[in-house]
């Protein structure tokens, strides 16, 4: 019971991280071009990405020659936890069946 209950928490972790790396990966493209500040879509790309962002703009600053390096950034933190928690929770609840 408890294992799959883990597993199951484990399942909507990875999809949630999964939504917030496609929610990224829009905000990278539309930065290329000049997006309506106006559009839906472009002002929720912009309210779910840019608090986590800003925080991390205020740790490290990874602008460099006019390029935020920033969605990289967490891009690369988010599929780490991927790999180290989830693969952690999944190995918890198999060793508790």
């Amino acid at each position: 019971m408890l294992s799959e209950l883990i597993i199951a928490f484990a399942q909507l972790l990875n999809l949630l991280i999964q939504l917030y790396i496609y929610i990224i990966i829009g905000r990278a493209l539309i930065s290329w071009v000049n997006p309506d500040p106006s559009n839906p879509i472009v002002r929720f790309l912009y309210s779910a990405t840019e608090p986590v962002f800003y925080q991390i703009r205020r740790l490290l600053p990874l602008v460099f020659s006019g390029i935020d390096l920033t969605p990289i950034v967490l891009l690369l933190f988010l599929f780490f936890i991927q790999r180290i928690v989830l693969s952690g929770l999944y190995q918890l609840a198999q060793s508790l069946n």
